[in-house]
């Protein structure tokens, strides 16, 4: 019994979280589609607790299944890589190629001078798919290890070449 409640914790809990983020990300269909699964085993699990409710390890293993679900459901998230990243970059190397080494890679670059406490630096902004995030950090660190960088989840995209190759299919190809 216990095993069967941590178990069923554990997907019920996946699927919420993946729920969550589909949601948050704007997948809407696909997203109603699973809670209607997640509630199905929500209540097969509680009711299962409840049913026993005098027997401490099946409480246990509800709670570590919760905690374990968590864990896996961002796991996978993680593996999806849903949406976009916005990076933004300062670097004190004013005479980099850094900008026209990540545009060649298939990077949306934006790039200025800027004026930091100790002198001009070049300050960029990287726009690229989530899944490629982690290669972009790489290639920043490995141009210049003493690179600064800040990376948020824009809300929404307008405009630019960048995102007519991205709905084209052709980025990164």
């Amino acid at each position: 019994m216990v095993l069967i409640i941590f178990s069923i914790n554990i997907v019920y809990v996946t699927f919420f979280t993946l729920r969550m983020i589909l949601t948050l990300k704007g997948f809407r269909y696909i997203a109603a589609m699973i809670s209607a699964v997640e509630v199905i085993i929500y209540i097969v699990g509680l009711g299962l607790v409840l049913d026993n409710l005098n027997e401490i390890q099946n409480l246990i293993a509800y709670a570590l299944g919760y905690g374990t679900g968590v864990i896996i459901g961002m796991k996978i998230e993680e593996k999806m890589a849903l949406g976009y990243i916005m990076v933004n970059v300062i670097t004190t190397n004013v005479d980099t190629d850094l900008p026209t080494v990540l545009r060649n890679e298939g990077y949306g670059v934006t790039d200025w001078i800027a004026h930091g406490l100790d002198g001009n630096r070049v300050a960029l902004q990287i726009l690229t798919p989530r899944k490629y995030e982690l290669k972009l950090y790489a290639k920043l660190k490995e141009i210049d290890p003493k690179v600064f960088i800040i990376a948020y989840e824009p809300k929404s995209i307008h405009g630019g070449f960048w995102v007519k190759s991205v709905r084209k299919g052709k980025l990164f190809s």
